[in-house]
Protein backbone atom coordinates (compact mmCIF):
# COMPACT_ATOMS: atom_id res chain seq x y z
CA UNK A 1 0.00 0.00 0.00
CA UNK A 2 1.08 3.62 -0.91
CA UNK A 3 0.11 6.40 1.12
CA UNK A 4 0.19 10.07 -0.35
CA UNK A 5 -0.29 13.19 1.46
CA UNK A 6 -0.88 16.51 -0.70
CA UNK A 7 -1.16 19.70 0.24
CA UNK A 8 -2.30 22.76 -1.70
CA UNK A 9 -1.35 25.52 0.80
CA UNK A 10 -3.62 28.48 1.26
CA UNK A 11 -6.38 27.12 -1.61
CA UNK A 12 -9.17 26.89 0.51
CA UNK A 13 -10.96 30.50 1.17
CA UNK A 14 -14.61 32.20 1.67
CA UNK A 15 -17.24 32.67 -1.07
CA UNK A 16 -16.20 35.68 -3.00
CA UNK A 17 -17.80 38.06 -4.11
CA UNK A 18 -16.32 38.37 -7.83
CA UNK A 19 -16.41 34.77 -8.23
CA UNK A 20 -20.57 35.22 -7.67
CA UNK A 21 -20.23 34.33 -4.24
CA UNK A 22 -18.07 30.84 -5.26
CA UNK A 23 -14.72 30.21 -3.69
CA UNK A 24 -11.92 29.34 -5.63
CA UNK A 25 -12.14 25.83 -5.38
CA UNK A 26 -15.86 26.14 -6.66
CA UNK A 27 -14.62 28.16 -9.31
CA UNK A 28 -11.63 26.42 -10.56
CA UNK A 29 -12.25 23.52 -12.95
CA UNK A 30 -10.56 20.60 -11.09
CA UNK A 31 -11.48 17.25 -13.02
CA UNK A 32 -9.57 14.92 -11.16
CA UNK A 33 -9.80 16.27 -7.73
CA UNK A 34 -13.62 15.81 -8.03
CA UNK A 35 -13.66 12.36 -9.37
CA UNK A 36 -11.06 11.56 -6.39
CA UNK A 37 -13.97 13.28 -3.96
CA UNK A 38 -16.86 11.67 -5.41
CA UNK A 39 -15.65 7.87 -4.79
CA UNK A 40 -14.04 9.54 -1.59
CA UNK A 41 -14.56 10.72 1.55
CA UNK A 42 -15.00 14.43 2.91
CA UNK A 43 -14.55 16.28 6.30
CA UNK A 44 -13.35 19.46 7.37
CA UNK A 45 -10.47 19.66 9.93
CA UNK A 46 -9.34 22.32 12.73
CA UNK A 47 -5.51 22.77 11.74
CA UNK A 48 -5.02 25.50 13.83
CA UNK A 49 -5.80 25.45 17.40
CA UNK A 50 -6.35 28.40 19.70
CA UNK A 51 -4.54 30.15 20.83
CA UNK A 52 -2.44 29.47 18.27
CA UNK A 53 -2.24 32.06 15.18
CA UNK A 54 -3.18 30.49 11.81
CA UNK A 55 -0.36 29.78 9.39
CA UNK A 56 1.10 26.63 7.95
CA UNK A 57 3.89 26.59 11.07
CA UNK A 58 0.98 25.21 13.04
CA UNK A 59 -1.03 24.10 10.40
CA UNK A 60 1.68 21.74 8.59
CA UNK A 61 3.01 20.31 12.04
CA UNK A 62 -0.92 19.39 12.52
CA UNK A 63 -1.04 17.70 9.12
CA UNK A 64 2.56 15.74 9.88
CA UNK A 65 1.02 14.34 12.89
CA UNK A 66 2.07 16.52 16.22
CA UNK A 67 0.21 18.39 17.93
CA UNK A 68 0.80 22.10 17.91
CA UNK A 69 0.04 23.14 21.52
CA UNK A 70 2.67 20.32 22.52
CA UNK A 71 5.59 20.50 19.77
CA UNK A 72 5.30 24.24 18.42
CA UNK A 73 7.99 26.45 19.75
CA UNK A 74 8.20 28.69 16.38
CA UNK A 75 8.40 28.77 13.11
CA UNK A 76 12.04 29.70 11.91
CA UNK A 77 13.68 27.10 13.76
CA UNK A 78 12.05 24.35 11.23
CA UNK A 79 12.79 26.69 8.54
CA UNK A 80 16.58 26.56 9.69
CA UNK A 81 16.64 22.53 10.06
CA UNK A 82 15.80 22.18 6.68
CA UNK A 83 18.73 24.69 5.59
CA UNK A 84 21.24 23.16 7.37
CA UNK A 85 21.36 26.15 9.73
CA UNK A 86 22.80 25.21 12.99
CA UNK A 87 21.97 26.27 16.28
CA UNK A 88 22.55 25.95 20.21
CA UNK A 89 21.39 25.79 23.57
CA UNK A 90 20.35 29.55 24.16
CA UNK A 91 20.24 30.72 20.32
CA UNK A 92 16.81 31.78 18.55
CA UNK A 93 16.01 32.36 14.99
CA UNK A 94 14.01 34.83 13.51
CA UNK A 95 12.22 34.95 10.12
CA UNK A 96 13.18 38.15 8.52
CA UNK A 97 11.81 38.18 4.97
CA UNK A 98 12.80 40.56 2.32
CA UNK A 99 10.31 42.93 2.01
CA UNK A 100 8.68 46.25 -0.55
CA UNK A 101 8.12 48.81 1.46
CA UNK A 102 6.38 52.36 0.37
CA UNK A 103 8.65 54.25 -1.45
CA UNK A 104 9.23 58.25 -0.41
CA UNK A 105 10.54 60.50 1.96
CA UNK A 106 8.10 60.14 4.85
CA UNK A 107 9.18 58.40 8.18
CA UNK A 108 9.44 54.73 8.40
CA UNK A 109 6.87 54.65 10.36
CA UNK A 110 4.45 55.79 7.73
CA UNK A 111 5.29 53.32 5.33
CA UNK A 112 2.76 50.91 3.80
CA UNK A 113 4.43 47.22 3.25
CA UNK A 114 3.29 46.72 -0.17
CA UNK A 115 4.90 43.16 -0.57
CA UNK A 116 5.70 40.56 2.65
CA UNK A 117 8.18 39.13 -0.47
CA UNK A 118 9.23 41.92 -2.21
CA UNK A 119 7.29 40.88 -5.39
CA UNK A 120 8.04 37.38 -4.94
CA UNK A 121 12.27 38.05 -4.74
CA UNK A 122 14.50 34.86 -5.52
CA UNK A 123 17.76 33.78 -6.71
CA UNK A 124 20.80 35.73 -6.97
CA UNK A 125 18.57 38.99 -6.34
CA UNK A 126 17.58 37.89 -2.82
CA UNK A 127 21.33 36.71 -2.07
CA UNK A 128 22.66 40.52 -3.41
CA UNK A 129 19.99 41.86 -0.91
CA UNK A 130 21.24 40.42 2.01
CA UNK A 131 25.07 40.65 0.92
CA UNK A 132 24.45 44.01 1.04
CA UNK A 133 23.13 44.71 4.37
CA UNK A 134 25.89 42.23 5.82
CA UNK A 135 28.73 44.24 3.99
CA UNK A 136 26.92 47.54 4.89
CA UNK A 137 29.04 48.98 7.93
CA UNK A 138 26.74 50.29 10.07
CA UNK A 139 24.17 47.56 9.85
CA UNK A 140 26.72 44.73 10.08
CA UNK A 141 27.78 46.46 13.33
CA UNK A 142 24.08 46.96 14.44
CA UNK A 143 23.75 42.54 14.12
CA UNK A 144 27.14 42.34 15.25
CA UNK A 145 26.05 44.38 18.90
CA UNK A 146 22.75 42.08 19.01
CA UNK A 147 24.39 38.88 18.78
CA UNK A 148 22.51 38.37 15.72
CA UNK A 149 23.76 35.62 12.34
CA UNK A 150 21.92 37.10 8.97
CA UNK A 151 22.06 33.97 6.71
CA UNK A 152 21.03 34.48 2.65
CA UNK A 153 18.86 31.86 1.33
CA UNK A 154 17.66 32.08 -2.82
CA UNK A 155 14.18 33.18 -2.04
CA UNK A 156 12.59 35.85 0.40
CA UNK A 157 12.76 34.05 3.75
CA UNK A 158 16.47 34.90 5.09
CA UNK A 159 16.71 33.81 8.65
CA UNK A 160 19.04 35.68 11.70
CA UNK A 161 20.00 33.17 14.88
CA UNK A 162 20.47 35.35 17.82
CA UNK A 163 22.68 34.05 20.41
CA UNK A 164 21.79 34.31 24.63
CA UNK A 165 18.43 35.44 23.13
CA UNK A 166 15.33 36.33 24.68
CA UNK A 167 12.27 36.93 23.21
CA UNK A 168 9.99 36.85 25.93
CA UNK A 169 7.30 39.41 25.83
CA UNK A 170 7.87 40.58 22.28
CA UNK A 171 5.43 41.36 19.78
CA UNK A 172 6.35 40.14 16.17
CA UNK A 173 3.53 40.63 13.48
CA UNK A 174 3.78 38.44 9.94
CA UNK A 175 4.10 40.52 7.38
CA UNK A 176 1.52 38.85 5.03
CA UNK A 177 -1.29 39.39 7.05
CA UNK A 178 -1.29 43.55 6.98
CA UNK A 179 -0.50 43.88 3.32
CA UNK A 180 -1.15 47.63 2.45
CA UNK A 181 -1.08 49.13 6.29
CA UNK A 182 1.22 51.35 7.69
CA UNK A 183 4.13 49.69 9.40
CA UNK A 184 4.36 51.79 12.58
CA UNK A 185 1.66 49.76 15.04
CA UNK A 186 3.19 46.62 13.20
CA UNK A 187 6.71 47.14 14.19
CA UNK A 188 8.08 44.51 17.17
CA UNK A 189 6.64 45.93 20.53
CA UNK A 190 6.10 44.67 23.84
CA UNK A 191 9.40 45.70 26.23
CA UNK A 192 12.78 46.84 25.80
CA UNK A 193 14.38 44.12 23.75
CA UNK A 194 12.17 44.86 20.96
CA UNK A 195 13.69 48.09 20.29
CA UNK A 196 16.66 46.08 18.76
CA UNK A 197 14.18 44.43 16.32
CA UNK A 198 12.35 47.62 15.24
CA UNK A 199 15.72 49.56 14.96
CA UNK A 200 17.27 47.14 12.35
CA UNK A 201 13.76 47.20 10.36
CA UNK A 202 14.33 51.09 9.97
CA UNK A 203 18.27 50.67 9.41
CA UNK A 204 17.71 48.26 6.95
CA UNK A 205 15.31 50.54 4.78
CA UNK A 206 17.53 53.62 5.29
CA UNK A 207 20.38 50.60 3.81
CA UNK A 208 18.51 49.30 0.98
CA UNK A 209 15.58 52.58 -0.47
CA UNK A 210 18.75 53.90 -2.74
CA UNK A 211 20.84 50.99 -2.78
CA UNK A 212 21.99 49.40 -6.73
CA UNK A 213 20.28 46.29 -5.81
CA UNK A 214 17.13 47.78 -5.28
CA UNK A 215 17.42 50.60 -8.27
CA UNK A 216 18.05 47.74 -10.50
CA UNK A 217 14.77 46.25 -9.62
CA UNK A 218 12.88 48.99 -9.83
CA UNK A 219 14.81 49.64 -13.29
CA UNK A 220 13.40 46.22 -14.35
CA UNK A 221 9.87 47.09 -13.38
CA UNK A 222 9.97 44.76 -10.35
CA UNK A 223 9.41 45.58 -6.54
CA UNK A 224 11.78 46.99 -4.49
CA UNK A 225 13.42 44.94 -1.81
CA UNK A 226 13.54 47.80 0.64
CA UNK A 227 13.37 46.41 4.14
CA UNK A 228 13.64 43.79 5.76
CA UNK A 229 10.92 42.22 8.43
CA UNK A 230 11.33 40.03 11.57
CA UNK A 231 8.70 37.31 12.41
CA UNK A 232 8.74 33.71 13.06
CA UNK A 233 10.68 33.70 16.41
CA UNK A 234 11.79 30.47 18.14
CA UNK A 235 13.99 28.14 19.60
CA UNK A 236 15.15 24.71 18.68
CA UNK A 237 12.28 22.17 18.19
CA UNK A 238 13.50 18.01 17.99
CA UNK A 239 10.01 16.49 16.76
CA UNK A 240 9.15 12.40 16.91
CA UNK A 241 10.06 10.04 14.79
CA UNK A 242 7.62 9.63 12.16
CA UNK A 243 8.38 5.91 11.27
CA UNK A 244 7.99 5.20 14.90
CA UNK A 245 4.45 6.59 15.02
CA UNK A 246 3.49 5.69 12.13
CA UNK A 247 5.34 2.82 11.13
CA UNK A 248 6.28 4.39 7.24
CA UNK A 249 9.49 5.78 6.07
CA UNK A 250 8.98 8.74 3.29
CA UNK A 251 9.77 11.53 1.41
CA UNK A 252 8.56 15.89 1.30
CA UNK A 253 8.44 16.73 -2.28
CA UNK A 254 8.49 20.94 -1.56
CA UNK A 255 10.02 24.55 -2.42
CA UNK A 256 9.06 25.62 0.84
CA UNK A 257 11.81 25.21 3.96
CA UNK A 258 9.01 25.47 6.52
CA UNK A 259 7.47 21.91 5.43
CA UNK A 260 10.78 20.25 4.09
CA UNK A 261 11.75 21.39 7.90
CA UNK A 262 9.50 19.56 9.52
CA UNK A 263 9.47 16.52 7.65
CA UNK A 264 13.49 16.37 8.19
CA UNK A 265 12.75 16.86 12.08
CA UNK A 266 10.61 14.17 11.85
CA UNK A 267 12.75 11.61 10.42
CA UNK A 268 11.83 12.12 6.52
CA UNK A 269 13.29 13.12 3.42
CA UNK A 270 13.41 16.32 1.73
CA UNK A 271 13.43 16.26 -1.75
CA UNK A 272 14.24 19.50 -3.39
CA UNK A 273 13.25 20.08 -7.20
CA UNK A 274 15.27 22.20 -9.32
CA UNK A 275 13.12 25.26 -10.76
CA UNK A 276 10.55 24.93 -7.67
CA UNK A 277 9.68 28.32 -6.61
CA UNK A 278 6.51 27.91 -4.25
CA UNK A 279 5.32 30.65 -6.94
CA UNK A 280 2.59 30.08 -9.78
CA UNK A 281 5.19 29.69 -12.57
CA UNK A 282 7.14 26.71 -10.31
CA UNK A 283 8.52 23.51 -12.27
CA UNK A 284 4.95 21.49 -11.47
CA UNK A 285 6.39 18.74 -14.28
CA UNK A 286 9.51 18.47 -11.98
CA UNK A 287 7.67 17.97 -8.74
CA UNK A 288 5.31 15.33 -10.25
CA UNK A 289 8.85 13.28 -11.65
CA UNK A 290 10.04 13.44 -8.19
CA UNK A 291 6.93 12.16 -6.17
CA UNK A 292 6.35 9.47 -8.82
CA UNK A 293 10.11 8.48 -7.81
CA UNK A 294 10.15 9.03 -4.30
CA UNK A 295 6.99 6.86 -4.57
CA UNK A 296 8.15 3.84 -6.22
CA UNK A 297 11.23 4.16 -3.07
CA UNK A 298 9.23 4.65 0.17
CA UNK A 299 5.58 3.74 1.31
CA UNK A 300 4.96 7.62 1.84
CA UNK A 301 5.26 10.64 0.23
CA UNK A 302 3.88 14.46 0.57
CA UNK A 303 3.89 16.90 -1.91
CA UNK A 304 3.36 20.18 -0.96
CA UNK A 305 2.44 23.39 -3.39
CA UNK A 306 3.07 26.68 -2.07
CA UNK A 307 1.63 28.77 -5.11
CA UNK A 308 -2.38 29.20 -4.15
CA UNK A 309 -0.80 30.88 -0.76
CA UNK A 310 1.34 32.84 -2.15
CA UNK A 311 -0.81 34.15 -5.50
CA UNK A 312 -4.20 35.32 -2.32
CA UNK A 313 -0.93 37.13 -0.49
CA UNK A 314 -0.55 39.08 -3.67
CA UNK A 315 -3.73 39.77 -4.38
CA UNK A 316 -4.21 37.62 -7.90
CA UNK A 317 -7.48 35.42 -7.33
CA UNK A 318 -6.62 34.39 -10.98
CA UNK A 319 -3.70 33.16 -10.01
CA UNK A 320 -4.61 31.61 -7.36
CA UNK A 321 -7.71 29.32 -9.37
CA UNK A 322 -4.91 28.78 -12.15
CA UNK A 323 -2.38 27.03 -9.42
CA UNK A 324 -5.55 24.91 -8.05
CA UNK A 325 -6.08 23.88 -11.51
CA UNK A 326 -2.29 22.92 -12.26
CA UNK A 327 -2.46 21.00 -9.12
CA UNK A 328 -5.05 18.79 -10.65
CA UNK A 329 -3.84 18.96 -14.20
CA UNK A 330 -0.21 18.74 -13.91
CA UNK A 331 0.60 16.99 -10.49
CA UNK A 332 -2.59 15.07 -9.43
CA UNK A 333 -3.54 14.23 -12.76
CA UNK A 334 -0.61 12.37 -14.30
CA UNK A 335 0.82 11.17 -11.08
CA UNK A 336 -2.67 9.12 -10.19
CA UNK A 337 -2.57 7.85 -13.52
CA UNK A 338 0.94 6.09 -13.67
CA UNK A 339 0.22 4.60 -9.66
CA UNK A 340 -3.00 3.38 -11.49
CA UNK A 341 -1.40 1.69 -14.35
CA UNK A 342 0.97 0.33 -12.34
CA UNK A 343 -1.57 -1.32 -10.26
CA UNK A 344 -0.67 0.40 -6.86
CA UNK A 345 -2.77 0.48 -4.20
CA UNK A 346 -3.03 3.50 -2.81
CA UNK A 347 -4.66 6.04 0.00
CA UNK A 348 -4.82 9.52 -0.62
CA UNK A 349 -5.15 12.67 2.09
CA UNK A 350 -5.64 15.76 0.29
CA UNK A 351 -6.40 19.08 2.02
CA UNK A 352 -5.58 22.96 2.36
CA UNK A 353 -2.90 23.31 5.03
CA UNK A 354 -5.37 26.95 6.26
CA UNK A 355 -7.29 28.70 4.05
CA UNK A 356 -5.91 31.87 2.62
CA UNK A 357 -8.81 34.44 2.04
CA UNK A 358 -9.63 36.56 -1.07
CA UNK A 359 -10.78 39.17 1.34
CA UNK A 360 -7.91 39.80 3.48
CA UNK A 361 -4.68 38.30 1.65
CA UNK A 362 -3.86 36.54 4.62
CA UNK A 363 -4.83 33.51 6.81
CA UNK A 364 -7.54 32.00 8.86
CA UNK A 365 -7.87 29.68 11.12
CA UNK A 366 -11.00 28.34 10.53
CA UNK A 367 -11.79 24.46 9.25
CA UNK A 368 -10.27 23.66 6.28
CA UNK A 369 -11.96 20.95 3.89
CA UNK A 370 -10.34 17.31 3.59
CA UNK A 371 -10.33 14.14 1.59
CA UNK A 372 -9.56 11.03 2.13
CA UNK A 373 -9.69 8.73 -0.83
CA UNK A 374 -8.92 4.86 -1.31
CA UNK A 375 -7.93 3.43 -4.69
CA UNK A 376 -9.78 0.02 -3.64
CA UNK A 377 -13.37 1.55 -2.57
CA UNK A 378 -15.91 3.48 -3.84
CA UNK A 379 -17.94 5.28 -1.30
CA UNK A 380 -20.36 6.76 -4.13
CA UNK A 381 -20.43 9.71 -2.05
CA UNK A 382 -20.93 11.62 -5.72
CA UNK A 383 -19.87 15.24 -4.27
CA UNK A 384 -17.38 17.66 -5.60
CA UNK A 385 -13.76 18.48 -3.77
CA UNK A 386 -14.51 21.92 -2.10
CA UNK A 387 -15.45 23.36 1.42
CA UNK A 388 -19.21 22.97 1.03
CA UNK A 389 -18.34 19.10 0.56
CA UNK A 390 -15.82 19.41 3.79
CA UNK A 391 -18.59 20.78 5.95
CA UNK A 392 -21.01 18.39 5.13
CA UNK A 393 -18.88 15.53 6.59
CA UNK A 394 -17.09 14.33 9.69
CA UNK A 395 -15.49 17.61 11.59
CA UNK A 396 -12.04 16.18 13.28
CA UNK A 397 -11.29 18.94 15.64
CA UNK A 398 -7.79 17.64 16.50
CA UNK A 399 -6.18 18.36 13.21
CA UNK A 400 -2.95 15.95 14.35
CA UNK A 401 -5.04 12.68 14.55
CA UNK A 402 -6.06 13.13 10.69
CA UNK A 403 -2.81 11.73 9.39
CA UNK A 404 -3.68 8.31 11.46
CA UNK A 405 -6.92 8.40 9.49
CA UNK A 406 -4.36 7.76 6.40
CA UNK A 407 -2.48 5.22 7.24
CA UNK A 408 -5.93 3.72 8.75
CA UNK A 409 -5.01 3.61 12.06
CA UNK A 410 -8.32 4.00 13.52
CA UNK A 411 -6.80 4.21 17.39
CA UNK A 412 -3.54 5.81 15.78
CA UNK A 413 -0.79 7.08 18.85
CA UNK A 414 0.19 10.12 19.23
CA UNK A 415 3.79 11.43 20.00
Amino acid sequence: MKYLLVIGDGMADNPVPELGDKTPLQAANIPTMDRLAAKGIMGSVNTCPKPLPAGSEIAILSIFGCDPLQWFTGRSPMEAAALGIPMREGDACYRCNLVSMEDGEMPYEEKRILSHSAGSISGEDAIAVVHALNNDPEFAAALKAADMELHPVTTFRPLVVQHKADFRGIRFIPPHDHLGEVCGPLLPSGNERARVFADLQRLANKVLEHHPVTEARRAAGKMPANGVWFWAEGTAVALPSFEGQYGHKGAVVSAVPLCHGIGALRGLEMVEVEGATGELDTNYEGKMEATWAKINEYDFVCLHLEAPDECTHNGDLPGKIQSIERLDERLLRPLLERMDQAGMAYRLLLLSDHKTLTSTRGHDGSPVPFLLYDSRVDSAAGVPFDEASGEKGEYIQDGYTLLGRLFEQAHCTTP
